[in-house]
């Protein structure tokens, strides 16, 4: 059974910097990836950034690059996600999921949002 839960969104202004975090429980007999994902009412939900918990492997979608990170612990079992200089168009629902990684030597994550397990999300409000 794997459990996920996200927290450290809220309202900011734009400029500012948020730090959400997604703890997974549970555990995984193969390499996993942690991913963030966001949607907004009305339109798909889309890949943020994500990580291969082994190997450290980033995936980082083209319009965060360079003021979104993420990064993991070193038990793996907790990622967190750095917002800086945060836009209104940043504004969505952000949710954590988990997927378990093919068997291939250093995977990439996907940022496509078809993970299997998924938290219920923490809402990101940009605007001043």
């Amino acid at each position: 059974q794997v459990h996920i839960m996200e927290s450290g969104g809220g309202l900011v202004q734009p400029g500012d910097s948020l730090r959400l975090t997604c703890v997974v429980s549970g555990t995984f007999r193969d390499q996993y990836a942690i991913g963030w994902f966001r949607q907004v009412p009305g339109k798909e939900r889309e890949g943020v950034s994500c990580i291969s918990v082994i190997d450290g492997i980033v995936n980082t979608q083209d319009s965060v690059k360079g003021r979104f990170t993420i990064s993991r612990d070193n038990a793996g079992n907790t990622v967190y996600l750095q917002m800086n200089s945060l836009k209104p168009e940043d504004t969505a629902l952000y949710y954590c999921a988990a997927e378990i990684l093919p068997p291939v030597l250093r995977p990439v994550c996907q940022l496509q949002p078809n993970y299997h397990y998924w938290g219920q999300g923490t809402q990101v409000t940009v605007s001043s």
